[in-house]
């Protein structure tokens, strides 16, 4: 089963799922490429330095980026695309060629501080000041919506007395590296079963 991953930042969540892949825990899946929207990114050295080939498409907006990603997941003929630490929002054919077949992890126990804007320390601000006794991370499908899809799992953590957003991020990164790998190879086992791959 091939994965095309889709990532923005320093990728220490793909560095996870390559982790999990050499260790035989993506039920067969495997990481066929890396593609960034912004061409700095680190987790691109993270996937070379793997061997794994790396495409960017930076500056491309909305209904473009998105064209952009489906040409490169037919090039790849990747059977499931994962949002690594992905900022941008897809539309158009891609959710629809590759309906139920994209999975995103977001910083929150959706639906709480989920939505348009809501990504990385503006998650974990938002949960602190809405006095939240709890956080985590959820792992869910992605549709046209923004953090609207079905949810595929999720992990929770206790949010403490005197956090900072910088506390609670720390705390639920542990999670959300192991909740992404696990969804993924939940995935992989349920494409394969749909489509009957040996």
């Amino acid at each position: 089963m091939r994965i095309l991953v889709l990532v923005s930042g320093n990728g220490t969540t793909l560095q996870a799922l390559i982790d999990a892949e050499g260790q035989g825990r993506l039920e067969g899946g495997r990481i066929e490429a890396v593609l960034a929207d912004r061409p700095g990114a680190y987790a691109l050295e993270r996937a070379k330095a793997a061997g794994i080939p790396v495409y960017t498409l930076p500056g491309k907006p909305g209904q473009a980026l998105s064209e952009g990603i489906l040409h490169i997941a037919r090039t790849v003929a990747a059977d499931l695309i994962i949002l690594a630490g992905f900022l941008s929002i897809l539309a158009g054919d891609l959710l629809r060629v590759y309906r139920e077949r994209i999975i995103n992890l977001h910083p929150s126990l959706l639906p709480a501080f989920g939505g348009p804007g809501m990504y990385g320390e503006r998650v974990h601000r938002a949960v602190l000041a809405a006095g939240a006794d709890e956080s985590g991370c959820t792992v869910h499908i992605v549709d046209p919506g923004t953090d609207t899809g079905p949810i595929l799992l999720q992990r929770r953590v206790p949010v403490l007395p005197g956090d900072s957003p910088q506390d609670l991020a720390e705390r639920v990164r542990p999670v959300e590296q192991g909740a992404l790998v696990e969804a993924a190879a939940l995935l992989v086992k349920r494409i394969r079963q749909a489509k009957l791959i040996p």
